[in-house]
């Protein structure tokens, strides 16, 4: 019987952890020689990779923590948990226009601190209000900027709310666009998007080409007063930019995830300390989400949510199950069955996928695989990892 070994680099929910079988797995913060790692928020660039690994799990879904090309490179798949913490966002940024359209952090500030007895902390807080006069969401248009798991939830809820909604994302999925309200209108591009938003919200990775998506010069085209809210990623909004913006009146009020120094005691920003996922909720519903995960590549060699390989499921048949990642390249597929072939294994069933520049093959054959036919795939030039998984016995 095959026991796993997860090497944990962060507390994962129990709720997680849970869905390992105790008796299959063997899960701790010290192991050795893991066949997965499980993490949230540490950081595994420069972090020695161990040999045999087999699959990293991100408990999130953002992955700029983990060294994806070279866990790629090795064959690693890297697993995410998209849209497991997209209501705990959703929610996150509803409460941040509340709080910037009824300038709430504010006042609160200011009753905080007034000073005296009763009666007159009572009569300045009354006094005091007119200077934080607010408005309503009902109207007003909402730009959300990619149209994914969170995006979309939050594109709903502001329709729900009263709200114009209008969307921009050109890599919008088949599968989002039927969770999407047909009431979000399209924006034709993000300029257009800002130009008509009263409120913006980013909801996309953070990538070279969204680095510094809000800058001076975009700016520039948004409408007067608008509000931006970043609940996406550290890096997306140019913050010395939204900040001069703030002090010119351009824009009214910056609400975000990510707390430095030139925000932090900023009159109309509101700062964070990256709350987004951060209820129990979220945090076990990712946990769950990636712990299945692992578990099914493990067992099974299936794929569901990576972020380097594509999405690979295949029922079992057969004996013993070969899978494969590779480079994809022309003729993969016929040296890894001729190997296969001239070990005289029988292939009961097989399926091949690719995305970009790899690619996984998975192999059911109908009796036991010797170790040479391991051996025989790793030498063919252009298979990153080669891994032999059999019916467990209990």
């Amino acid at each position: 019987m095959t026991m796993f070994k997860i090497l944990t680099l962060n507390n994962i929910s129990v709720a997680g952890l849970e869905r390992f079988p105790r008796d299959d797995y063997e899960i701790s913060s010290e192991i050795q020689h893991p066949d997965a790692i499980l993490l949230r928020s540490f950081k595994m660039h420069g972090m020695t990779i161990p040999p045999g690994l087999q699959a990293v799990g991100r408990a999130g879904a953002g992955v700029n923590n983990i060294p994806v090309a070279e866990m790629s490179a090795r064959g690693i798949v890297v697993f995410n948990a998209p849209g497991a913490n997209a209501n705990a966002v959703k929610e996150l940024v509803v409460a941040g226009m509340l709080l910037a359209c009824r300038n709430i952090c504010q006042a609160w500030g200011y009753v905080r601190g007034l000073e005296g007895d009763d009666d007159t902390i009572r009569k300045e807080a009354e006094q005091g209000k007119k200077a934080y006069v607010g408005y309503e969401l009902p109207g007003r248009t909402l730009g959300v900027i990619g149209l994914g798991a969170i995006g979309i939830k939050v594109a709903n809820v502001a329709l729900k709310l009263g709200m114009k909604v209008i969307g921009f994302d050109p890599q919008i999925t088949v599968q989002s666009a039927w969770k999407l309200s047909s009431d979000v209108r399209q924006a034709s591009s993000i300029e257009d998007l800002l130009t008509q938003s009263d409120f913006v919200s980013f909801h996309v990775p953070l990538v070279e080409a969204t680095r510094h998506m809000v800058n001076a010069e975009r700016i520039k085209v948004m409408k007067d007063g608008a509000v931006i809210l970043n609940f996406a990623r550290d890096g997306i909004v140019d913050d010395r930019a939204v900040s001069e913006a703030i002090k010119a009146g351009k824009i009214y009020a910056y609400v975000c995830d990510f707390a430095n120094g030139l925000l932090q005691n900023h009159e109309r920003v509101i700062t964070l300390p990256h709350l987004g996922a951060s209820t129990r909720e979220a945090e076990d519903n990712c946990a769950v989400m990636v712990a299945d995960e692992i578990r099914d590549y493990l067992e099974n060699g299936n794929i569901l949510n990576s972020v380097n390989f594509p999405d690979v499921s295949m029922s079992r048949s057969g004996e013993a199950r070969i899978v494969v990642a590779n480079a994809n390249t022309p003729n993969m597929v016929g040296q890894i069955t001729t190997q296969v072939a001239e070990d005289s294994l029988n292939i009961v069933d097989m399926l091949n996928k690719s995305r970009g520049e790899l690619a996984y093959t998975v192999l059911d054959v109908d009796q036991d695989v010797p170790e040479s036919v391991e051996a025989g795939l790793s030498q063919i030039d252009g298979v990153l990892n080669v891994r032999v998984i059999r019916r467990q016995r209990h």
